[in-house]
């Protein structure tokens, strides 16, 4: 359970990452930040032996933000971006702006909800649910890339920190993060779909922002970095020249 943040130099931006097997999913849109902003990975570690548990990830999340003077954008996939509303929420001073990709307006309902659900309906085995999810996260695939993103989720169920369980399903309640807002999705992601995105916009402030990727699955931030990478981007610029942010920040 340890905490990584890696840099080079003052950051802009804080990479929040929950799910240590999708570090290669979440490149093809840091290579396209990093262009841009100085942008520092953040990841959360559980060993076997801890219990899951979003407060423990959000106490080693404040430890690391306190060295910086500053705030910054924070951005974060599933179950990422649902740890980036808890540390808003909490401490909004030391968020400069908050997105989230792939989280729906009932934040807890992520790829493992789906994967346990299945798991408890279905009569058929694991390895049978698994090829499911794989289809309904990334679309069809020939047999050797199915083997190879079926043994990646199987790895993230063990070694990931995860919000649910065979036995218990998590909820977070819906509701307003109190700094800037950009929640992006994609049009065909079947485990966060239009519905649960467009449901965000109750609780947008003027300048937030809800923006879906055409032909965008669960994962589109990998399989369509630029596009992505365009709306963050101008989103960013749009909070930097709008807002006033503290010249420091107090531990």
């Amino acid at each position: 359970m340890l905490p990584r943040v890696s840099t080079t130099g003052t950051p802009d931006v804080l990479w929040l990452s929950v799910n240590p097997n999708f570090r290669r999913l979440e490149q093809p849109l840091l290579v396209q930040l990093t262009e841009h902003h100085t942008v520092s990975h953040w990841s959360y570690c559980q060993t076997p032996d801890e219990p899951c548990s979003l407060d423990i990830a959000l106490t080693l999340l404040h430890d690391s933000l306190k060295a910086y003077d500053r705030a910054l954008h924070i951005i974060g996939h599933g179950t990422g971006g649902v740890l980036g509303i808890l540390y808003a929420r909490q401490f909004p001073r030391r968020v400069k702006s908050l997105t989230l990709l792939g989280v729906g307006a009932n934040p807890a309902v992520d790829w493992k909800a789906h994967y346990y659900t299945q798991l408890e309906q279905l009569s058929c085995s694991r390895s049978c649910v698994l090829t499911q999810m794989v289809h309904s996260l990334f679309g069809k695939q020939c047999n050797h890339c199915l083997q190879g993103l079926r043994e990646l989720l199987e790895r993230d169920l063990m070694e990931s920190l995860s919000l649910h369980s065979l036995a218990k399903r998590f909820s977070l309640f819906p509701g307003n993060v109190p700094v800037p807002l950009l929640v992006c999705g994609g049009q065909e992601d079947a485990i966060v779909d239009s519905v649960q995105l467009q449901s965000w916009q109750p609780w947008l402030k003027d300048g937030d922002r809800l923006w879906l990727c055409p032909d965008g699955r669960h994962f589109f931030h990998a399989t369509h970095p630029a596009r992505s990478s365009e709306q963050i981007l101008d989103f960013w610029h749009q909070v930097e020249s709008t807002a006033s942010f503290p010249a420091c920040l107090e531990s």
